[in-house]
C-alpha cells in the first residue's frame, strides 16, 4: 500500500470512529508504528487530523473547519468522478450556480465549450478559471470572503442571489444526513447556500461519501430540496437508499 492510500485509509477510519490509535493501525496495515506516526504527522500538516497521545482525531471533532488546501487533497479521485458526472446535468443553454467547494471546484476544468452558459459563483478561484472559457459569462457574487473557504458571503452575496433565478445549482456541503438534512459549520455560508437553493429550478448536490451521516452547526436545506445527489461508490447501497427515500435521486459514481 502506497503512503497516499494508507493515509486516506487512516483519515476515513478517524472520521468513521472518531479516533485512530497508532498501535492498532500498525497491526491492521502491517507497518511499523513509526510509519503510522509519519502518516499522522503528514495528515496533521494538511489540517485534517490533530495528533493526540497515542493516535489522532479528525479536526471536525474539535470544532475546526479544515481550510480549502487541506480538503482539496483528500479523496481526489472520488471528487473528480463526481464532477465528471455532474457535467452531464448541465443544460444546453441558460444559467447555473456553482457553490464554493473542493468538489464543485473541479467543474472549472470540465465545463463544455459547445454551449453558451451564464455561470454565477461565490468561489473566487473558480470564477477566475471559468473566465478563461469564451463561451461562458461568469458572474462573481460579492461580499466578505471567508479565508477558510475562499467563498463570498454576507449581505452583498445574499442580495444578488435574491434577484436571480437559474436553471441549475451545483451545491457543496460539509454534512448530509436523513435526520438533519444539509449542514455546514459557518452560519454565513449556510445563509448563502439557502439562498442558492431558493434561486434554482433544480438542485444537484456534489458530496463524497465521507460527508454522509455527518451533521454540522448550521443547517441550510432539507434533503427533499435536493433533486439529485451525486456521490461516490464509497457510499453503501443501503445508505444511498435511505437518502433517496428522503427526497433526492442518488447517483453513485
Amino acid at each position: 500500500m502506497y503512503a497516499e492510500e494508507r493515509q486516506e485509509h487512516i483519515l476515513r477510519a478517524a472520521r468513521a470512529i472518531g479516533r485512530v490509535d497508532v498501535s492498532e493501525l500498525a497491526v491492521e496495515l502491517d507497518v511499523a508504528p513509526e510509519t503510522i506516526r509519519k502518516d499522522l504527522t503528514a495528515l496533521e500538516r494538511v489540517g485534517v487530523l490533530r495528533r493526540v497521545h497515542g493516535g489522532a482525531i479528525p479536526v471536525e471533532r474539535l470544532g475546526f473547519e479544515p481550510p480549502v488546501a487541506a480538503r482539496d487533497v483528500v479523496l481526489t479521485a472520488e471528487k473528480e468522478r463526481i464532477a465528471k458526472a455532474a457535467v452531464a446535468e448541465l443544460p444546453d443553454e441558460g444559467a447555473v450556480l456553482i457553490d464554493a467547494g473542493t468538489t464543485t471546484a473541479r467543474l472549472g476544468d470540465l465545463m463544455p465549450t459547445d454551449r453558451e452558459l451564464t455561470v454565477v459563483t461565490n468561489a473566487l478561484s473558480l470564477a477566475g478559471r471559468l473566465a478563461a472559457f469564451p463561451n461562458l459569462t461568469v458572474l462573481l457574487l460579492g461580499g466578505r470572503v471567508r479565508g477558510r473557504t475562499l467563498a463570498s458571503v454576507d449581505p452583498w452575496a445574499l442580495s444578488a442571489l435574491s434577484g436571480i433565478y437559474v436553471d441549475l445549482a451545483f451545491l457543496a456541503t460539509n454534512g448530509v444526513s436523513v435526520e438533519r438534512g444539509l449542514t455546514t459549520p459557518d452560519p454565513a455560508e449556510a445563509a448563502v447556500k439557502t439562498a442558492m437553493v431558493a434561486a434554482a429550478r433544480r438542485v444537484v448536490l456534489l458530496a463524497d461519501h465521507t460527508k454522509v451521516g455527518r451533521d454540522h452547526f448550521a443547517r441550510f436545506a432539507e434533503l427533499d430540496a435536493v433533486d439529485l445527489l451525486i456521490t461516490d461508490t464509497g457510499l453503501d447501497e443501503r445508505t444511498a437508499a435511505e437518502l433517496a427515500d428522503a427526497g433526492p435521486r442518488v447517483q453513485r459514481v
